[in-house]
């Protein structure tokens, strides 16, 4: 009986890792790796990171106990780094690519090079007891990442330490997993040296913003989502797609002459800003002939991020025939977009990117403060905006404001 309940349960780890391999976005990949291993373990807690050079860098933590305290059911966003050595648990394990089972991080003998900073424990009220650490490591083995399990729970809730059967059924697991994480990265990587080709020509945009972005806008879809009930599959598809696609809202810029692109508004003549307008059908054309879930969505947040609710005379580009549309010259005129009629991930990407946009300094003007950059998207609610996707990013703007803060423009 119990060989027959440990194959089922190994089973069932190689369904969840095949279907990791549908996730394109490597965040929401590294998301989905932390929840699901706390499943298979009852971990009340976790946390993943990603080795970047030579330091760990966080992408994900949970803490159910410390979650229900909230009130939106999410610990705060975090992001920071740090060295990798022999200092911390997850320090050792990316150093050595050694597992570490810890049946008490408070009394960790002191003769050993690791320790546990309770630092986090102080400030949320948490007891950390038991800590299991395991590396994630690629096809060579190398470790590309750490993942971290944070106290093991009885069937009554009670905290206790990892035993045998967490051990062998979390390093089949992350063994699987990384595999997929590995491929994933490499895609992802792709995609970065993209995005970053594009900012090194756009003086007005950065990296950073388009990260921004990104990030941004997966928050206000996680909250729309939650108001309107979205069964949680759907969730994952569409904020995995959404993750990407918001990373290319601009990369039409990339085709628009440096001679206009690098002039300042005020200098524009009224073709030259037709001509910029077209970033949005010249992205889109990147997209138009993909097959793919997030290539669609891709699609439509490049060509309908500028569009307006109200179908404003503002708004641009409309229901172009992207065949008429000619690179490095004004778009074509076409009938306006509204309301509904603007795809959801388009309406989400344009609240993400004005607030971006007015919040930081460009070659153009001075940064808003972030409150007046709050209160304009408040203002421009119905009339620019969705107002439910207003609403949402309004309802998250505590982890928006993390994230600004999290991620500024480098000097």
């Amino acid at each position: 009986m119990v060989k027959n309940t440990k194959a089922k349960k190994l089973q069932s780890i190689i369904e969840i890792v095949r279907r990791f391999s549908r996730i394109q976005d490597l965040d929401v990949l590294f998301e989905h790796i932390l929840t699901e291993a706390r499943k298979i373990v009852n971990a009340d807690a976790g946390s993943v990171y990603f080795v970047v050079g030579n330091h760990l860098h966080i992408k994900y933590a949970q803490n159910d106990t410390v979650a229900k305290r909230t009130a939106d059911g999410k610990i705060p966003y975090t992001y920071f780094s740090f060295p990798i050595d022999d200092k911390s648990m997850s320090g050792y394990v990316a150093l050595t690519g050694k597992e570490l089972n810890i049946e008490d991080a408070y009394k960790i003998p002191s003769d050993l090079p690791y320790s546990f900073n309770s630092g986090t424990d102080m400030v949320t009220d948490y007891r950390t007891r038991s800590v299991y650490t395991i590396p994630l490591k690629a096809s060579t083995g190398k470790v590309i990442g750490v993942l971290q399990m944070i106290n093991a729970q009885d069937e009554n809730s009670q905290v206790i330490p990892f035993g045998r059967d967490a051990k062998l059924y979390l390093s089949q697991f992350v063994s699987s997993a990384a595999q997929v994480l590995e491929h994933t990265s490499l895609s992802d990587e792709m995609i970065r040296r993209m995005l970053l080709m594009a900012s090194f020509r756009d003086p007005k945009e950065t990296y950073r913003h388009v990260e921004r972005v990104s990030r941004f806008s997966v928050e206000i879809y996680d909250r729309w989502a939650q108001n309107h009930s979205v069964p949680p599959t759907e969730r994952v598809h569409f904020r995995d797609n959404l993750r990407i696609a918001a990373k290319f809202h601009d990369i039409g810029k990339i085709g628009i002459p440096d001679m206009i692109l690098k002039k300042t508004y005020p200098r524009l003549e009224v073709d030259e800003r037709s001509i910029i307008m077209g970033h949005t059908c010249l992205g889109a054309k990147l997209f138009v002939k993909g097959t793919t879930e997030t290539d669609k969505m891709s699609y439509e947040v490049t060509l309908h991020h500028h569009e307006r609710w109200d179908g404003g005379e503002s708004a641009y580009p409309g229901q172009v025939n992207l065949d008429d549309f000619v690179i490095g010259k004004p778009i074509p005129p076409a009938k306006h977009l509204k309301g509904k009629k603007i795809p959801l991930a388009a309406r989400i990407v344009a609240v993400a990117d004005v607030f971006d946009a007015l919040s930081h300094k460009r070659s153009y003007k001075e940064a808003w403060s972030v409150e007046d950059a709050i209160e304009e998207i408040k203002k421009s609610s119905g009339s620019h905006f969705d107002p439910e996707v207003v609403d949402a990013f309004l309802q998250v703007q505590d982890r928006i404001l993390s994230i600004y803060r999290l991620h500024p423009d480098e000097d």
